[in-house]
Parts: C-alpha cells; structure tokens; sequence
C-alpha cells in the first residue's frame, strides 16, 4: 500500500512559480508511473503530467506545456511538479497518485491559487 502526501501549494501572483511535492510511502513507489491531477472549483479532476517509472519519459496537459515540468527522485520517495509562468487559470487543488490513476491513493492534495 502507497500513501501519498502532497505540498508545496499557496498563493501566487500571475506570472509567479511555485513547486509541488507529493511524499510517497511504501517500497513498491519506484516501480510506479506517477502523475499529478488538479481540480479547479466547479470542475471535474484533470490530468496534468505524468513521469514514467524512471523519469525517461514525461507527459503534459496541452495548456501547462512549457511552463509545467514534472520530475521525481526515487530515493526520496518523492514526486516533484515545478509550476512557473503561473496563470488565474491554474488556479486549483493538486493532487498526485500512480498514473493512471488508483481510487485508493488519492491524498488530501494542496492548493494552488494564483491572483490577477
């Protein structure tokens, strides 16, 4: 069983950066493709990125291309999303889990909101 803990969130001016962390627990972490999810008020969950096992390998949302960056250190157990270039409209709660995603693993997420 993995539990996922993420931080890291708050609150940011437009144009602003900010960098997620998701702490994972459980040996089996590292053998995991992991991604980060946000959902805004009123929205539906959205997929965001996503990193592969070994972090050869990434994917991203259209709308966070370039400005997004997702990475992971296996030692640590940890997940990592770099934000930058922030806009009002990424404003909402993140969340990590396996990729794809694991109804068991879904943590509390930490909020991102970024004022005009």
């Amino acid at each position: 069983q993995v539990q996922l803990v993420e931080s890291g969130g708050g609150l940011v001016q437009a144009g602003g950066s900010l960098r997620l962390s998701c702490a994972a627990s459980g040996r089996t972490f590292k053998w995991y493709a992991m991604g980060w999810f946000r959902q805004a008020p009123g929205k539906e969950r959205e997929f965001v990125a996503s990193i592969t096992w070994s972090g050869g390998g990434t994917w991203y949302l259209d709308s966070v291309k370039g400005r997004f960056t997702i990475s992971r250190d296996n030692a640590k157990n940890t997940v990592y999303l770099q934000m930058n270039s922030l806009k009002p409209e990424d404003t909402a709660v993140y969340y990590c889990n396996k990729n794809p995603p694991s109804v068991d693993y879904w943590g509390k997420g930490t909020l991102v909101t970024v004022s005009s």
